[in-house]
């Protein structure tokens, strides 16, 4: 039985699927070597012993307010801005990726407002959603195993979602990339068209560029994130240069060759920094 309750990215202990699901292992994984952001993960142990509470007990609520003061000194910031992410076990695998059927919460601050999203992540592993999504691939709905990520969040002027092969052609030589203004919600939830650069994987040319009509982006409010509407002098406006392009597909391409495996990622620029956030296989492309 998994008794440990928290862990922090790039621990030995944080690279276990069993204990804080796939996507944090993943990240855990690589966090040594790329610019990932710092975090601590709630694993499937706390989830298990408390997955009906509709708030975290005290033992886990003090658990979260020493991990948030030891970020807090890490990011030298008294109240960094959070992302709270849920990894269930078998989420970002090379079938399921589960994505958006779990809760993300962005730009929280604070011990109290992390607490309350931690257990709504708990929460959400039992919603009608989640159970209809596993139903229908033919996996249990009674024993669910959910890590939670509380991760600094990264203020992206850009953000960028790639696979290291198309993921419509199936072609293995090119790399996709598509990027938005703001943070990521906007390009992973599909309610913005966004800029897409195919780049060629054996030499990293830019081989095709399409900027589109830009409509939506989201961006950081007081507590919390909400979508609004792209100024118009930059909706037609390219959101990346061809050399962020490449540093991207670049990325992209020593990822695969690490993981063993096509990669779907997620990135951000922030301040012309290229961050790391997320990394799992390409779902739909079970036979490369």
């Amino acid at each position: 039985m998994i008794t440990m309750e928290l862990v922090w990215l790039g621990q030995p202990a944080c690279h276990d699927i069993a204990l804080v699901g796939g996507k944090v292992a993943n990240l855990s994984h690589l966090a040594a070597d790329l610019p990932i952001p710092p975090g601590f993960c709630l694993t499937t142990g706390a989830f298990v012993q408390n997955q009906r509470a509709t708030t975290v007990p005290p033992t886990i609520y003090e658990m979260i307010g020493s991990a948030y003061d030891i970020l807090a000194k890490h990011c030298q910031l008294a109240e960094p801005s959070v992302a709270v992410r849920s990894s269930a076990v078998d989420e970002d695998g090379q079938t399921s990726s589960y994505a958006g059927q779990y809760e993300t919460y962005l730009n929280i601050i604070g011990v109290e407002a992390i607490a309350e999203a931690v257990a709504r992540c708990w929460m959400s592993a039992h919603s009608e959603r989640v159970l209809a999504y596993r139903r229908q691939r033919g996996q249990p709905t009674n024993n669910i195993a959910l890590a939670v990520l509380v991760q600094q969040l990264v203020a992206a002027d850009i953000s960028v979602v790639a696979f290291s092969a198309n993921p419509v052609t199936g072609d293995r030589e090119q790399i996709v990339i598509n990027a938005n203004w703001g943070l990521g919600e906007s390009v992973v939830s599909g309610t913005v068209t966004p800029d897409t650069h195919i780049v060629r994987k054996l030499d990293l040319t830019v081989i095709e560029r399409n900027i589109a009509d830009k409509q939506r982006m989201t961006v950081i409010v007081p507590n919390g994130v909400q979508e609004v509407t792209v100024p118009r002098p930059m909706r037609r406006q390219r959101v990346m240069s061809d050399a962020q392009a490449v540093e991207v597909a670049q990325l992209a391409r020593a990822l695969e060759t690490q993981m063993g495996w096509p990669v779907d990622i997620e990135c951000a620029y922030q301040e012309e920094k290229l961050y790391l956030l997320q990394c799992r296989p390409i779902s739909t492309m079970r036979n490369c």
